[in-house]
């Protein structure tokens, strides 16, 4: 009886940290260059296994039943988003395996696949809300007008002509060590300049959240949610009435 509650209660906790990704990537999927997130979870006693190793105990093992499940990872699906025209001249798409560097104000370096660009106060190329984007050699690209154009080596040109700087595009040897931070950024070291990729200009990245698909995800484990629920309460009930019981009997 009561392994059936412990069942009950994990499938809840289960489901719910699902439901907790599926609405952080819906909640992202207007947001360019966005990866979303995948869920996944193991036994409790292998990740007991995992963290502690079998060499501390001697005895032997009486069972392999896990009641509970625990998050195994939750980590980043960084599949080809759909490429869309803005026609606007600070917007920038990647095609291809690399990330957009940005700065913050406080020296501190982020990468992105968002490419919706603008001007900050001083006429460098900046991400609206978090720092200005830099170029091949990690410094600041300044460009004083949104008159440009870019070609697909990220280079920036004056309508009129004439070189400006270029866009600075790096990539990880493996991009599972990356950190998934809020709206769209990463955090990871060793990252190099990436030479297989494109830069289009006056497109953005859309994100690889399927809206179709995280709702159909999201009404699934819902309804699972509400199931293990409506069942946990009939075991609470069940066992208080079998505690009752057994107390008043003689």
């Amino acid at each position: 009886m009561f392994k059936g509650f412990y069942n009950l209660t994990s499938a809840m906790l289960t489901h719910q940290s699902n439901l907790n990704v599926v609405a952080n990537n819906l909640v992202n999927v207007s947001t360019a260059g966005y990866k979303q997130d995948r869920y996944t979870a193991t036994t409790f006693d292998d990740v007991m296994y995992a963290r502690v190793g079998t060499n501390f105990s001697e005895g032997q093992e009486i069972g392999r039943q896990s009641y509970i499940r625990a998050t195994s990872e939750i980590y980043t699906d960084y599949t080809q988003g759909t490429m869309e025209p803005t026609g606007l001249s600070l917007d920038f798409g990647i095609v291809g395996d690399g990330f957009f560097a940005v700065q913050n104000p406080d020296g501190e370096v982020h990468y992105t696949r968002m490419g919706n660009f603008t001007l900050d106060d001083d006429g460098y190329l900046c991400l609206p809300g978090f720092g200005q984007v830099l170029g091949p050699d990690q410094n600041p690209i300044y460009l004083g007008t949104d008159k440009i154009n870019c070609d697909k080596q990220g280079q920036i040109f004056y309508n009129e002509g004439g070189l400006i700087g270029r866009l600075g595009i790096y990539s990880f040897e493996d991009n599972g060590t990356l950190v998934h931070t809020d709206r769209g950024l990463f955090e990871g070291e060793g990252a190099e300049l990436s030479q297989d990729c494109e830069i289009w200009g006056g497109y953005l990245e859309r994100s690889n959240s399927d809206v179709v698909k995280q709702m159909t995800e999201m009404i699934t484990y819902q309804r699972a949610l509400q199931s293990a629920a409506q069942i946990s309460k009939m075991y609470d009930q069940l066992m208080s009435r079998a505690a009752t019981d057994v107390g008043r009997m003689q």
